[in-house]
């Protein structure tokens, strides 16, 4: 919510405790409430849930409409598939992870269904797919955290996944928990502040590397 006397330009967005996350310009609360955090509740996901989280993927855009996302799920009804994607994932990410109710991987093909050849877009895509995930889960209360930690071609000997096919990442879904259930490590980068470049350091106009003058506002 916007707060008293201040502009879209100065908007700011509470994203754990008393810490704000500054931005600089209005964009929807939906983009600023979402966190990837580590502590998950051991509620479980009703399927219609996670179903709408995939039918959000499903409607991601893509290359020639390729669509070239996979998702393999595992959630806590299945332990067995989920002991075998919890298996692969670096021992860090096992810590926490191992307490969420739903893991999801995601996977590319790499190559167009039309001809064979090499899709570059792919990964570009599935990472469409899954921010409409990601974003359909922040508005059902649910958190995504996105991992590259894992043993992409142990996942791949363990679910069969197709040489055309790349593991990308496994996700961590569920109900957001206390941070308190957390190693004090972990603890501290949950309520950390979140920090972002500024757009000047990205969004160039005319050459590489020149600001555009419109994203110098900070």
């Amino acid at each position: 919510m916007m707060k008293k006397g201040m502009t879209s330009d100065t908007i700011t967005a509470t994203v754990s405790g008393d810490e704000e996350a500054p931005r600089e310009y209005f964009i929807h609360p939906l983009l600023t409430e979402r966190r990837s955090l580590r502590a998950f509740s051991p509620r479980a996901v009703a399927p219609e849930t996670l179903g709408s989280l995939l039918e959000a993927a499903r409607w991601a855009p893509s290359c020639m409409n390729e669509q070239p996302w996979s998702f393999i799920v595992a959630t806590k009804e299945n332990k067995i598939d989920l002991d075998r994607l919890l298996g692969c994932l670096l021992d860090f990410n096992l810590q926490w992870a191992q307490h969420a109710p739903v893991l999801i991987l995601s996977i590319a093909r790499v190559t167009f269904a039309s001809n064979g050849k090499a899709n570059r877009h792919a990964l570009h895509d599935v990472g469409q797919a899954m921010a409409a995930l990601t974003f359909q889960a922040t508005a059902s209360g649910l958190v995504v955290h996105q991992m590259a930690g894992f043993d992409a071609e142990k996942a791949r000997r363990e679910f069969s996944i197709p040489v055309d096919h790349d593991p990308v990442a496994i996700s961590a879904i569920g109900y957001p928990g206390r941070s308190d259930t957390l190693p004090e490590k972990l603890q501290e980068r949950e309520m950390a502040p979140r920090t972002r470049k500024t757009l000047k350091d990205f969004v160039f106009q005319g050459t590489w590397g020149r600001a555009a003058a419109w994203a110098k506002r900070r």
